[in-house]
């Protein structure tokens, strides 16, 4: 809500509450298993693959696999050594492509180097992508056919449209082009109906767009890459970058203190995208499995 301080007008950007939200949709898969467990259904299973010790993906394999207990999920843990070859990778997930039990397979990035994690997701049987990495799911939602979704770019979506986010006649600008985060979010953005825009490192005047931006979505990793002044007045801001501090703090790429004073909506670092990027894995495992999701 616009207020004025010192003769200036401000806004009193609102926090998107990621947690919270993310919190109850996984209370909602909670009661879709319980419901049939009770029918005598089986609960779904999601394989993770994780190669070598990275802390950083260690620490996400391990939010992942909590997430499963607490949704009801059954989780497959395959703790592989660095050195162990793509071949061997790739023999373990057709494996898992064939156990009736397994309903998503999920290949922790990053992988050690040289082997090559396209070639990995291609491998991976499309209905069982739960990342929504493979082309055939890339694909599916370029034609606006979605089937599962990229789980960071759909789970923004969910948070904005639970500020009821109106995206005909907004230009939504992103940071970052990955097939990750910034390619898929813009066709999410296409199929709502923003007029989109996407920014990469070979972008000039950056400030130009952001400057315009109705809705903002940062995914790089660099602290402070947005200047808080560049925000639009009444913006809605998503910070998808996660930058780990010396001092052990974490923080995204907007330069928060300043952007929430000129943005509608903003998404804080942490609380805000990440723990919707872990519900909508549980989401779309629910969804491989045949279950009846509705987000």
């Amino acid at each position: 809500m616009p207020i004025k301080i010192g003769g200036t007008l401000k806004m009193t950007g609102q926090i998107i509450d990621g947690k919270k939200i993310a919190g109850e949709l996984k209370a909602s898969l909670r009661q879709t298993i319980d419901d049939a467990l009770s029918k005598n259904l089986r609960k779904p299973g999601l394989a993770v693959i994780l190669v070598g010790n990275d802390p950083a993906s260690e620490i996400y394999v391990r939010n992942k696999r909590l997430a499963c207990d607490e949704v009801g999920i059954q989780s497959f843990f395959h703790h592989l050594p660095k050195s162990t070859d793509e071949k061997t990778i790739a023999q373990l997930i057709l494996s898992l492509n064939q156990d009736p039990t397994v309903d998503g397979i999920l290949v922790q990035a990053p992988l050690p180097h040289g082997i090559h994690a396209d070639s990995l997701y291609d491998l991976i049987d499309p209905k069982k992508d739960v990342d929504g990495f493979h082309p055939f799911n890339v694909g599916r939602l370029m034609q606006r056919r979605p089937l599962l979704r990229p789980c960071t770019p759909y789970g923004i979506i969910l948070l904005l449209n639970h500020i009821n986010q109106v995206y005909k006649g907004k230009h939504a600008v992103i940071v970052g082009a990955s097939n990750i985060v910034g390619r898929p979010m813009a066709l999410e953005l296409l199929i709502a109906g923003a007029t989109v825009t996407i920014c990469h490192r070979f972008t000039r005047h950056l400030e130009h767009y952001v400057q315009d931006a109705d809705i903002l979505i940062s995914a790089v990793g660099k602290q402070n890459l947005i200047k808080g002044d560049w925000i639009k007045f009444g913006a809605t801001v998503i910070d998808v970058g996660l930058v780990r501090l010396e001092n052990g703090q974490v923080t995204g790429d907007v330069e928060f203190d300043v952007a929430k004073e000129k943005a509608a909506w903003i998404t804080p670092v942490p609380g805000g995208v990440g723990p919707m990027t872990v519900a909508i894995l549980m989401h779309n495992t629910l969804k491989a499995a045949g279950y009846p999701v509705t987000a």
